[in-house]
């Protein structure tokens, strides 16, 4: 832009702003939307046809751009990024990201709706994401086995890791489709940035779409409100089943027994 249209360094850059901006206040409500109960069904009925995981939201991980950034996002299997939130690195690092990360605010204060799903004959009221070692024993995360002895946790290990690198995949799809990602050269503030992700992302997202390839298509539906707030019985109710390692590792077993042995039924 600075050649071809004679335009100041100072003006192109504000530029990139005012559109990124833009992109994301025009279009951030459907191609980067929170979650509604019709797309988390449709999300858990394509992973479960698709890779065997019945209740997956989709897969989540941190990733350092060459900003000096941190990232957290969400991917679904057809790469289309749910949640994505930046911070400093030397405030957040991968042990600590998630304590300043948004990703539960709205299943805590009950603006997300609540979409059980059953397995091996248990029900659970969220859904979840897979996750790699670094991230706690949640109920809402499933990672794979650390040291895996018997098979069916061998199988499993290698099923969930082979899974969970769809947002691996949005992460370097997002970094080959837009420039700036991965070969931002000059400093902005953080604020700055956050738009323009937010607008690569978006357009990225727009792409998926364009092609045909979403899981989940876009259907109008009235906003939820807060209906817990911080501190109230409600609310800590929440974070006690979010943070329950004991319905982690429940969660855990059924899966890996759900998809050892059904895969193995399928096979004879």
């Amino acid at each position: 832009m600075d050649d071809y249209m004679r335009m100041s360094e100072r003006t192109a850059r504000d530029s990139l702003y005012t559109l990124s901006r833009g992109v994301v206040e025009t279009f951030g409500d459907v191609y980067l939307r929170k979650l509604s109960l019709h797309d988390l069904q449709e999300l858990y009925a394509a992973h479960e046809e698709r890779h065997g995981f019945p209740g997956m939201i989709g897969s989540i991980d941190c990733t350092h751009w060459k900003w000096k950034k941190l990232s957290e996002a969400v991917a679904s299997q057809d790469l289309w990024i749910w949640h994505a939130f930046f911070g400093v690195v030397g405030f957040n690092n991968d042990v600590n990201f998630l304590d300043q990360s948004p990703i539960f605010d709205d299943l805590l204060n009950g603006k997300a709706p609540d979409a059980p799903f059953t397995v091996n004959g248990n029900v659970y009221k969220y859904g979840y994401y897979l996750t790699d070692g670094i991230y706690p024993q949640y109920s809402t995360f499933v990672k794979a086995f650390r040291h895996p002895v018997e098979e069916r946790d061998n199988f499993f290990k290698r099923r969930q890791e082979r899974i969970r690198k769809d947002v691996e995949r949005a992460f370097g799809v997002l970094k080959v489709k837009w420039h700036i990602v991965e070969h931002a050269e000059r400093p902005l503030d953080l604020e700055s940035l956050r738009y323009i992700m937010y607008a690569c992302i978006i357009m990225h997202n727009m792409v998926i779409e364009d092609k045909g390839r979403i899981i989940a298509h876009y259907i109008l539906t009235e906003p939820r409100h807060v209906q817990f707030q911080p501190g109230t019985t409600d609310y800590l109710h929440r974070v006690v089943d979010i943070q329950d390692a004991n319905k982690y590792r429940q969660l855990q077993e059924d899966l890996t027994d759900y998809i050892f042995y059904g895969n193995n039924n399928d096979n004879e």
